[in-house]
């Protein structure tokens, strides 16, 4: 009785208007890369789903069912069968565009953004990365998680910038964030994960992650522009001193609430920050846990520009994508002249910024006030 409640389900199954209107011109691209994004997915979508699925995919790469409905003992290829023929005479076309609809509402469930069209297939988990006539989009996708960094985040965003510093097609290199959140920091779960060293291990692995991730932004060879669509805290803030330009959205606000949690500054933020803000401000920051607003921060110097909600993305993303026009080796000589007067300086600035945080995460202060935060969320 459930299997034929299934089977008639898809068979009466019409795509709704986001699928076969809005995205009817899906590409066969968009369709591959359809196929491996469903790969990743973790959460079982449910039989009802997955013969949709396949009726689609069958539809989508042969057309309208052109065999015979298996056998009476072949219950599983008759649902099947019925499934595919229940789309009649869609189109392969409909039937690709349907597809790329259903994979992108799963990954909707699962909080993961879809791949913005044109993108190249992405070797990342937690982030997606474009590039576009010069101008390399990396977006943080953990949106459900408001962008989070765990262990393996960490890894991939690294990873990205140097695939765009060593990409001749990328001439500026943006980071965004998906969803309402630019970032919210570390993910709880680095705190959780002990390793067979213990804290120890921990907090000398955290410092070696942290200090070779602060470095690729030190390094970054490209103008390296924010794009800080929301709130943004910990890391995420601290880094925008690394950063080249620095447009924001009037939602977003900016928090470093270090000695909240026990902990100390990093991102070499105890070096650009003095710098940027002045020593009052930077202390109300790093030390105070001051939350700061995206017009607080335009005006002491750590945000270049802020825009309308509403209008951020329509106002800077065609701004960025004329800049990436510009002579390519001209924006890299320019910026190594700007930059390498403080190169040595901002390393030595995150050496010892980890080096205090190893002694942060194993001191009592910092244990009793992160357990203090957790008994809060829970």
């Amino acid at each position: 009785m459930q299997a034929y409640r299934m089977t008639s389900l898809l068979r009466n199954w019409i795509p709704t208007p986001s699928y076969t209107l809005a995205r009817c011109m899906a590409t066969q691209a968009e369709f591959e890369a359809a196929k491996d994004r469903l790969g990743k997915l973790t959460e079982d979508p449910g039989n009802e789903t997955k013969l949709k699925m396949y009726a689609l995919f069958k539809q989508a790469t042969v057309g309208p069912v052109n065999t015979k409905r298996p056998g009476m003992t072949d219950f599983v290829g008759r649902y099947k069968w019925d499934a595919w023929k229940g789309l009649g005479e869609m189109t392969q076309e409909e039937a690709r565009a349907a597809y790329v609809g259903v994979v992108e509402e799963l990954e909707a469930k699962e909080g993961v953004a879809a791949a913005p069209p044109g993108a190249s297939e992405q070797k990342y988990t937690c982030l997606l990365s474009e590039v576009k006539d010069g101008l390399r989009t990396i977006t943080l996708n953990r949106p459900a998680k408001k962008n989070a960094i765990t262990t393996p985040m960490y890894a991939e965003w690294q990873a990205a910038l140097e695939e765009a510093a060593a990409d001749p097609n990328t001439v500026v290199t943006a980071i965004t964030g998906a969803g309402d959140f630019y970032c919210s920091g570390n993910d709880l779960s680095n705190f959780t994960n002990i390793p067979e060293g213990g804290p120890e291990q921990l907090a000398r692995d955290s410092a070696v992650i942290l200090e070779n991730f602060v470095n690729a932004f030190i390094e970054h060879p490209k103008p390296l522009v924010a794009v800080v669509q929301g709130p943004a805290v910990g890391i995420s803030v601290t880094v925008l001193g690394l950063f080249d330009a620095v447009y924001a959205s009037d939602a977003a606000w900016f928090q470093t609430p270090f000695t909240s949690l026990g902990q100390s500054a990093e991102g070499c933020s105890s070096y650009t920050f003095p710098r940027i803000m002045g020593p009052g401000v930077a202390t109300e920051m790093l030390l105070f846990n001051k939350k700061m607003s995206a017009a607080e921060a335009a005006r002491c110097g750590l945000v270049t520009e802020v825009f309308p909600a509403a209008k951020l993305g329509q106002e800077v993303w065609p701004k960025l994508a004329g800049l990436a026009k510009l002579p390519p080796l001209s924006l890299v000589y320019g910026k190594r002249l700007v930059r390498d007067v403080d190169r040595e300086a901002l390393k030595q600035a995150n050496k010892a910024e980890c080096s205090r945080l190893i002694e942060r995460w194993l001191s009592d202060e910092c244990r009793d006030a992160v357990m203090a935060f957790l008994s809060r969320r829970k």
